[in-house]
């Protein structure tokens, strides 16, 4: 990712950012970082996944939304982190109809991230500490380059992590009854 000036933002200040572009941003100790344009392999897992992830919301009959990589979560008082993909409970689909920039700032059910070349410890290790401490129940992280999809279970604070590769078939807590293997998600 690349990182752009020095000036520390306010978590207000980030939210009423705007450079006149399409650019995105997330707020990490109170700096900007541009988050790059996704690769085409990236996009397409991610389309694939929330695809998944709407049919299984239909089958568990809840009234959840999946939102890709539009809208925001507050991590701390100076972090703000635009995940791949999340999941929104019905009450958060009512909150971020009234916002002026979508950023929540409660734990939304599900975070995902696909881990891009040179990104993995933000996703690996700084992006699964934030979540932690804001409480997102499950984070799955899905490293192409490894061909690995690791599923977070936030237990008394911490994650435990169970990873997943070739024709195994992802286990999920949000998501009981889901039929995915990480071959199929890497064979798109």
């Amino acid at each position: 990712m690349f990182q752009l000036a020095t000036k520390i933002y306010s978590f207000e200040e980030y939210l009423d950012y705007n450079d006149g572009t399409d650019n995105k941003y997330e707020l990490v100790n109170g700096q900007l970082k541009l988050m790059p344009t996704a690769s085409g392999f990236h996009a397409l897992i991610l389309h694939f996944i929330f695809k998944i992830l709407e049919q299984e919301i239909e089958k568990i009959k809840q009234q959840w939304k999946v939102m890709p990589g539009t809208v925001g979560v507050r991590t701390a008082n100076n972090k703000s982190r635009i995940p791949d993909l999340i999941v929104l409970s019905e009450n958060q689909c009512q909150e971020i109809r009234a916002m002026s920039t979508a950023v929540l700032e409660t734990p939304p059910l599900l975070a995902v991230e696909i881990v891009s070349p040179g990104n993995a410890n933000d996703d690996y290790r700084y992006k699964r500490s934030e979540y932690a401490v804001r409480e997102i129940p499950e984070y799955w992280i899905i490293d192409p380059e490894a061909e690995k999809f690791s599923v977070f279970l936030l237990v008394a604070g911490f994650y435990e992590v169970t990873e997943f590769t070739n024709e195994q078939a992802i286990k999920s807590l949000l998501f009981p009854e889901i039929k995915l293997t990480v071959k199929q998600v890497f064979a798109i």
